[in-house]
């Protein structure tokens, strides 16, 4: 009864931003809707596997976009790549800070809540060193909703994007072997990956099959609008229930921390961006999707939706990750465990 009442308010959430003109209704309809239902003290509950399955099709969109072409461009690429680990360094140096001496946060969830890696893998590491498993969960979420939020306005405004447009091709139009060979592609991709331990393995692991076979000339398209939309809607969905059971403390406290350091995190995006289109290194808008660090999953979807160069954005995010991933969990165990109560 909870899901299908988190379906329902999702999908009102979708058609209210559709007839408003709103920008991604599929994805912010559902996040925003589920959000306040979730402080007004609906219980709310995920989509489950299937809301994961739902995002190896951006893997699959990413992959697909693959092509020798765009392999030929990586050294290009590499120039801004090298400031990605001074990115997180800055991020590091200015959020944790905040965390742990104006939040009063506990070392452990300061570092990991201050670290922008994957929600999910920095959920797992931070609650394996001691630290407030959901201080983590919604400062994460809140990054994710912020950003997210309010990079479609600055699109809007800035470059006068229109992104009501559909995220690619009717279903019509791609062949039913093309979206079965997309489905298995991302199932497999999926878990096999899950398996051996990848992080992020619902996007990450259909790209890296989706590469492998739109380089063998395999896949010809990218997954239909239809699916891409429907990717949005769960993502969206996933968001917005992490603020279920939501106390008044937590939003003083957590939700508060998470906007103050969504403010910090676009400052200093801004002040990369900034850096690298001075240099030439790459167009504005794609330096600004590369930069921003909200959720993987919802990057890939605005910048498919954006027609940005999904190669460069998608390349950024993925060493932000992994150097994340890499490095946390070593400084992190520096920190002593947080107190239990």
């Amino acid at each position: 009864m909870s899901r299908a009442l988190t379906f329902l308010i999702a999908g009102a959430g979708s058609l209210g931003f559709f007839i408003l003109g709103l920008p991604l209704p599929f994805l912010l309809g559902p996040m925003f809707a589920c959000l306040i239902a979730a402080l007004a003290g609906m219980q709310l509950k995920g989509a489950g596997q299937f809301g994961i399955f739902m995002r190896t099709f951006l893997g699959v969109a990413v992959g697909s976009s693959i092509t020798p072409e765009l392999l030929g461009r990586m050294p290009e690429i590499a120039s801004s790549l090298a400031f990605v680990p001074l990115f997180i360094a800055t991020i590091a140096v200015v959020g944790y800070p905040l965390l742990r001496h104006v939040f009063g946060l506990d070392p452990v969830t300061s570092w990991y809540s201050a670290m922008p890696g994957g929600l999910q893998d920095m959920l797992i590491f931070g609650e394996e060193a001691g630290g407030d498993p959901r201080a983590l969960s919604l400062i994460h979420a809140t990054r994710v909703v912020v950003l997210v939020s309010c990079a479609p306005v600055l699109m809007q405004f800035v470059w006068g994007l229109d992104l009501s447009v559909a995220p690619g091709q009717p279903i019509s139009s791609i062949s039913p072997s093309q979206i079965a060979i997309m489905v298995a592609a991302g199932l497999f991709g999926w878990k096999f990956f899950e398996r051996i331990g990848l992080f992020g393995a619902s996007i990450l692991g259909p790209m890296i099959v989706a590469t492998a076979l739109s380089l063998a000339g395999v896949i010809e398209a990218r997954p239909p609008a239809e699916i891409i939309q429907a990717a949005q809607f769960f993502i969206g969905i996933a968001v917005g229930v992490k603020y279920v059971g939501i106390t008044s403390r937590e939003i003083r406290v957590n939700v508060v921390a998470g906007v103050l350091y969504s403010v910090l995190l676009g400052v200093i995006s801004f002040g990369f961006f900034i850096v690298i289109t001075r240099l030439e290194l790459a167009p504005s808008l794609d330096a600004l999707l590369a930069f921003l660090p909200g959720g993987q999953a919802e990057m890939v979807v605005i910048a498919i939706i954006a027609g940005s160069d999904l190669a460069y954005v998608v390349t950024h995010h993925i060493l932000r990750i992994v150097i994340v991933v890499l490095f946390a969990p070593v400084i992190g165990r520096r920190f002593p465990r947080r107190r239990s109560n």
